[in-house]
């Protein structure tokens, strides 16, 4: 197994009196050539928006864009007439394309709202652009990783790439094995909460790890977590 390590402390931070953005990989002024992407995986956002303020509309082409509350509600608008406000048990995806454009807000006036904002190069370039947002919350169950993202229709979401997301709450002293569902794939693990180990690693709080050139990875849950694995194409 190969591995690569992000302390939450090493990535990349942009603050504003609106925003407080912490960049696992390089992005807008944030630039470092060891942090591009992970295979497919090009971004990694940690987003806190203040209340009633967010991006503004603004352009995005050829990429898979998957956003995940974690507090708060998210209100998305775009070019193709979708208007929605997700909160937390919600996810939504957004296949670029050929060109779409969006806003994505804080959709209270008093309460901010935490996000995680991830970008996956598409499988194929020029698809028609394409919205979608999916209640996750019956199919969560404790101490389990549950798949919400995939190419193939076995989860919620469908992403254009080979590409599978799972997310769970899973308390300590728990033990969760990880199957690579294709070859020449890499995992990246990231802390939302809690602390995990993988491979005699230690994971924290909003740490991340990739993990490639093996089929499978035992992760085991140090203090109770909530993680997200994203597989992709290495």
């Amino acid at each position: 197994m190969k591995k690569v390590i992000d302390k939450a402390e090493s990535r990349g931070r942009a603050l504003y009196d609106w925003l407080d953005s912490h960049h696992t990989f390089s992005f807008d002024t944030y630039y470092n050539p060891r942090r591009m992407n992970f295979g497919a995986l090009r971004v990694l956002n940690d987003d806190r928006v203040a209340p009633g303020k967010g991006f503004g509309t603004h352009p995005h082409k050829n990429m898979e864009i998957i956003s995940i509350p974690l507090k708060g509600k998210l209100k998305h608008g775009d070019s193709q007439k979708n208007s929605r406000t997700i909160t937390v048990g919600d996810i939504q995806t957004m296949s670029a394309g050929t060109g779409i454009y969006h806003s994505e807000m804080n959709g209270s006036d008093t309460e901010p709202v935490d996000f995680l904002q991830i970008w996956v190069m598409p499988e194929k370039l020029n698809t028609a652009p394409a919205y979608q947002d999916y209640d996750i919350r019956p199919l969560l169950r404790k101490n389990e990783m549950t798949l919400i993202v995939s190419p193939d229709g076995d989860a919620p979401a469908k992403m254009l790439q080979q590409a599978w997301f799972s997310i769970g709450e899973i308390e300590a002293g728990k033990k969760i094995g990880y199957h690579m569902h294709q070859s020449h794939a890499g995992v990246y693990i990231f802390v939302i909460e809690g602390e995990v180990k993988v491979d005699d690693t230690v994971l924290s709080r909003r740490d991340g790890m990739g993990v490639y050139d093996t089929n499978s990875f035992e992760l085991e849950t140090l203090k109770d977590s909530h993680i997200l694995l994203i597989e992709v194409p290495m």
